[in-house]
């Protein structure tokens, strides 16, 4: 299967723990295709985010049966997740580009109605 640079990084994994690893340890968690490997995982986010990939460890967490519905198992999605390091200096972002609810920096005044 032929993957360009666009078709490697689905998106960003937003749960607790991957904040707390993005926060304390500067790792970011991105969830990847499931045929991409280290190699080209580390090209894709050199090219799309200019930044230096330092290290890459990839998880593959298998779907597993949820419930029957009307005799038959469902079962939930396989995935695969990329735990990114990136070289000192640089970052991304994800946490507030990516739609997560991000601290106002300037508020609008408040009007006082008497």
């Amino acid at each position: 299967m032929d993957l360009t640079i666009y078709d490697v990084v689905l998106g960003p994994w937003m749960t607790d723990k991957a904040y707390k690893l993005n926060r304390d340890f500067k790792k970011l968690v991105l969830r990847v295709h499931p045929a991409a490997n280290k190699p080209l995982i580390k090209e894709a986010l050199e090219k799309l985010f200019k930044v230096k990939v330092k290290d890459i460890r990839t998880v593959v967490r298998q779907g597993k049966t949820v419930r029957r519905f009307r005799r038959r198992p469902t079962q939930k999605q396989t995935i695969k997740k990329a735990i990114i390091t990136l070289h000192e200096g640089y970052s991304i972002d994800i946490w507030n580009q990516a739609g997560a609810p991000a601290l106002a920096t300037e508020s609008a005044p408040v009007t006082e109605k008497a």
